[in-house]
């Protein structure tokens, strides 16, 4: 099997993070990969924030635990999270995160570093508690988070031979 379908078929969503930066080197390359992702009519419309102060981090999963009432929220404890937004106008945008969030979880999955999609944010962007964090880590005024990732190295090892169904056809 190739690289990369040894790649696509070995990530798992990772919940456990251990307390380990991520190089800063390798924070880049998955921000490339994500900024490298396919979006409708080529508009990239997009914005990817990179949010690495743990405290930063912390703040927000409190402010989410609170605006949702779900006690212990913590977005699982990463050491980085990454915030892809679109301009809520853009008739893309949602589809156009989605593709560039599977970049950036197969481009950590590359270097041993583990992910999980947290999609708390998308109906919530607007509540002004939520909105104040968002201004304060630079995502404009005008753009919605569908998703973001949190990224870590794993404090437990992953699951690797994993059986995974969905219904397949070919039409000939």
């Amino acid at each position: 099997m190739n690289a990369i379908m040894e790649n696509l078929l070995t990530r798992r969503s990772c919940r456990s993070f251990l307390a380990k930066p991520i190089p800063e080197d390798q924070l880049q390359d998955i921000l490339k990969a994500a900024c490298y992702a396919p979006s409708g009519r080529g508009l990239q419309t997009w914005q990817f924030t990179a949010v690495t102060d743990r405290s930063k981090i912390q703040r927000l999963a409190s402010v989410i635990k609170e605006t949702l009432g779900r006690d212990g929220y913590n977005m699982y404890d990463p050491q980085v999270i990454i915030l892809p937004s679109n301009e809520t106008d853009s008739p893309y945008g949602k589809e156009d995160n989605a593709c560039a969030l599977e970049n950036i979880f197969l481009a950590a999955h590359s270097y041993g570093i583990g992910s999980v999609w947290i999609n708390q944010l998308q109906g919530i962007c607007e509540e002004p508690i939520i909105r104040a964090i968002l201004t304060e880590f630079g995502i404009p005024e005008n753009h919605t988070v569908y998703g973001l990732a949190a990224l870590g190295y794993p404090a437990m090892e992953l699951p690797k031979d994993v059986s995974k169904k969905g219904l397949v056809k070919i039409v000939t």
